[in-house]
């Protein structure tokens, strides 16, 4: 058998749990060929350097046929598309969701979050294990999502099935060809079509009947660029609504799996709870809830650390390598709350910089205070937790806490 490279090895789901021994080996080269014609960009320096150049396309239509991808849920959405179509269909969004069209947004919705995170942790009491995915870093964030996009509440099973097949879909690595990830890759397109038409039917009736909401507000655009044409908006619907929560939900659950693991970090948090602003940037560049994004490749040949990426060539970018570089963050693989100059890539850099940022980070940063000044000596039930199949955005399927009980 021809030995895996580390890139092959870290992608494989029974590592995903732990790929940071295969990260530090893969960073030996910052951009190293794999077999299949790909490059991986594996340090914070080379990552970085490729966010921001111009020769990098975030288009796989751009690509040649032999690199194509055959499963791409995020096909068409902003994220995959590169200026100026990228940059009209951003400020058709973002127009909507923050500054300076709608500066309070965020800030306002800080009293429902209060409200829901009080309300998950109240219908905890009593118990002495929960399973902190399903009880609480699931819930709050898509309950908020849901409230920022104009999403019925009672859909929120629904969706939440076929986003996790269309992720469940996709696979990068050496398991890709098995019987059994084929299948989920058929069910990943599959799932992929049913969220569509559901989406489609949702701006249908806010076509007819306009609600609350950024989606109702995106059919019925009236700014000076006009609207989004019904198929990109529904491409990026599914955008805001795979990545508004799928960031958060991993966060939340990196945070609490984090201080758990490192008992002087929770106690840290006790006492000083304004660290938990700055304990977030460093669980997320600890745990990066997108480890690795799939969808640029070079427009031109590219020389970068020592390496030539050839015209044409797919290039991974290993956030969650980036993130624990030795030459760019000291001690990278523990976790110091007080770190400085932790400009970190967990939210992306460059124009595709995740604007939902500042939600995923007020939403964290209300779940962990409530958590750490009401959950009773939590304590992990197993570590490593199960986690998810998707190699995109890696976190745990559960996390089962065993606690003493709910404070007030």
């Amino acid at each position: 058998m021809v030995e895996e490279t580390p890139w092959q090895q870290s992608l494989r789901y029974a590592n995903r749990a732990n790929p940071y021994p295969f990260y530090e080996e893969l960073r030996k080269t910052p951009v190293a060929r794999q077999p299949d014609g790909s490059y991986v960009a594996s340090t914070y320096r080379a990552v970085v350097q490729l966010l921001h150049d111009l020769r990098v396309t975030s288009d796989v239509r751009k690509r040649p046929a032999e690199y194509q991808l055959p499963n791409n849920p995020f096909e068409g959405m902003i994220i995959g598309v590169d200026p100026p179509e990228h940059d009209l269909e951003r400020r058709r969004m973002t127009r909507h969701f923050g500054p300076p069209e709608c500066p309070h947004l965020i800030a306002d919705l800080e009293p429902e979050m209060r409200r829901i995170t009080a309300e998950l942790l109240d219908n905890m009491k009593g118990k002495t294990r929960i399973d902190l995915v399903d009880e609480f870093s699931f819930p709050l964030p898509v309950t908020m999502i849901c409230k920022v996009l104009g999403v019925p509440l009672e859909s929120i099973p629904r969706f939440h099935d076929w986003i996790e097949n269309a992720l469940d879909g996709v696979d990068f690595g050496p398991e890709a060809n098995d019987p059994e990830q084929q299948r989920r890759a058929e069910k990943s397109v599959a799932d992929v079509a049913e969220l569509s038409q559901f989406m489609a039917g949702l701006l249908d009736q806010y076509a007819e009947q306009p609600v609350p909401g950024m989606l109702s507000g995106m059919v019925h655009e009236d700014g000076p660029e006009g609207r989004m044409s019904q198929e990109v908006l529904i491409r990026n619907a599914l955008l805001m609504l795979f990545a508004g929560h799928e960031t958060s939900v991993n966060l939340i659950s990196h945070s609490v799996l984090t201080m758990l693991r490192h008992p002087h970090v929770y106690e840290q948090l006790r006492q000083r709870p304004e660290l938990v602003v700055p304990g977030i940037e460093e669980f997320l560049r600890l745990e990066s809830s997108v480890h690795v994004w799939h969808t640029r490749a070079a427009l031109g040949d590219i020389e970068i650390a020592g390496t030539t990426i050839p015209k044409g060539a797919p290039i991974f970018l290993a956030y969650g390598s980036a993130n624990r570089d030795p030459e760019r963050f000291e001690n990278p693989d523990e976790p110091d709350l007080e770190r400085p100059d932790n400009q970190h890539v967990g939210f992306s850099q460059g124009i595709h910089y995740c604007f939902g940022a500042p939600l995923a980070r007020l939403e964290t940063e209300i779940a962990l205070a409530e958590f750490v000044r009401r959950v009773e000596n939590p304590r992990l039930v197993e570590d490593p937790p199960p986690y998810r199949r998707s190699q995109i955005f890696r976190g745990p399927r559960h996390l089962l806490l065993d606690i003493d009980g709910i404070r007030d």
